[in-house]
């Protein structure tokens, strides 16, 4: 199952203020991701969220269909409540008020993957 990374860039020295916005964060309604018409087209099985200095990651564990994520981030209240917390801390600042926002960010910030591996890519033994 893969996992993506996206990027934030802080401003530095406020580690702990992020810390504490996130520890507050209110959780997506429902991890099922679906398209337009409503079809079921993925799943979030997860997320960690990494801070140092002035990058944070937030890295995301799913299943289906990533472009599908944006959508269903853009679409949840707590996702906007945060965003908008965080807003002060970004050295960057970008329009994630919308689904064009959300999703010009994702395009924008997630990092190229180079290497995932699990448990289901161990050699087999001969």
């Amino acid at each position: 199952m893969p996992f993506a990374a996206i990027t934030y860039k802080v401003k530095p020295g406020n580690e702990d203020r992020i810390a504490e916005i996130f520890a507050n964060f209110r959780r997506v309604n429902s991890p099922t991701l679906r398209d337009d018409s409503g079809v079921e087209v993925g799943k979030l099985l997860g997320t960690a969220v990494f801070i140092k200095d002035e990058l944070m990651v937030r890295v995301i564990h799913y299943e289906g269909d990533f472009s599908a994520i944006s959508g269903h981030m853009s679409a949840q209240q707590g996702v906007h409540a945060l965003e908008k917390q965080l807003a002060p801390y970004l050295a960057e600042q970008r329009d994630t008020s919308n689904r064009d926002g959300f999703d010009t960010y994702f395009k924008n910030s997630t990092m190229r993957c180079i290497s995932q591996l699990s448990i289901d890519t161990l050699p087999q033994a001969g």
